[in-house]
């Protein structure tokens, strides 16, 4: 079923999230998160007020943050208002795929790190107004993650490619390395330099992109799990709070609008 083209989105509707390929925006309230492993870039931005991020004894404070696939945090508001209705927006976040263009830009703007986790966007005064509508998300991201050309292996983009286009489909590591000329171990470790993210992580998150269309299209979590290539509900649940932090069900209960631009 083709998704249904989204109605236009009132200006002040939060919270809300747009999926494009390799890329998903949230913009809204921040959400309480459980500390997680995420399978792609995370870009945060604190819109009143500074962001906290804690890795094990690690603390680090900074209005917008860059924290890398695979590694266990625990992001939390630092400074936004205890007023709920003076901060409607106090956190945007963007997940960028590691195979595509943008998360190299994002990366290069950012020039201080600390324990892999980037500080201070070059761009940050830009970024501190949130997103209300399609052109803005687009415009927000530009910023962000300036979309230049990024040079993967064609071999390993070609999988990627393949993955992306359908990731219900469980092609094995060994199939996939046979498919473009590589052996497995060459391939698993080819593909983890090049898209900076394993092939099972890469799959999750792109399963997890499928199935927030299939969402964003009408469907309910039980079909959107199946199109996606999840087992169940339940097992699409347990990969999306390890992935975010929060299940699927306590986002949605927010009243989400979920956008394909």
């Amino acid at each position: 079923m083709p998704p249904r083209a989204p109605a236009p989105l009132p200006q002040t509707c939060y919270p809300a999230v747009w999926l494009w390929p390799g890329q998903a925006l949230y913009s809204g309230p921040g959400l309480g998160l459980e500390p997680h492993s995420g399978s792609v870039w995370c870009l945060a931005l604190g819109v009143d007020g500074p962001l906290t991020v804690r890795v094990g004894e690690r603390r680090i404070e900074a209005r917008t943050v860059l924290i890398p696939p695979r590694l266990v945090h625990h992001l939390t508001m630092a400074g936004s208002s205890p007023v709920a209705s003076l901060a409607p927006t106090p956190l945007v976040s963007c997940y960028l795929d590691p195979a595509s263009q943008r998360s190299t830009a994002c990366r290069q703007q950012f020039d201080e790190f600390h324990g892999g986790i980037g500080v201070h966007h070059a761009a940050e005064a830009d970024l501190l107004t949130p997103p209300t509508d399609d052109v803005q998300a687009l415009r927000w991201l530009d910023i962000a993650a300036p979309s230049d050309v990024q040079v993967i292996d064609p071999r390993i983009e070609l999988v990627a490619k393949q993955i992306r286009d359908d990731p219900a489909a469980a092609v094995p590591a060994a199939e996939l390395a046979a498919s473009v000329g590589l052996s497995e171990s060459r391939f698993l470790h080819l593909f983890r330099r090049e898209i900076g993210s394993s092939l099972r992580r890469y799959r999750l998150w792109s399963r997890l992109m499928r199935a927030g269309a299939e969402i964003a299209a009408g469907q309910n979590l039980t079909t959107a799990a199946l199109e996606a290539g999840f087992a169940s509900p339940s097992h699409l649940a347990d990969r999306f709070k390890t992935t975010f932090g929060l299940s699927a069900t306590q986002l949605l209960a927010t009243g989400l609008t979920i956008r394909m631009p």
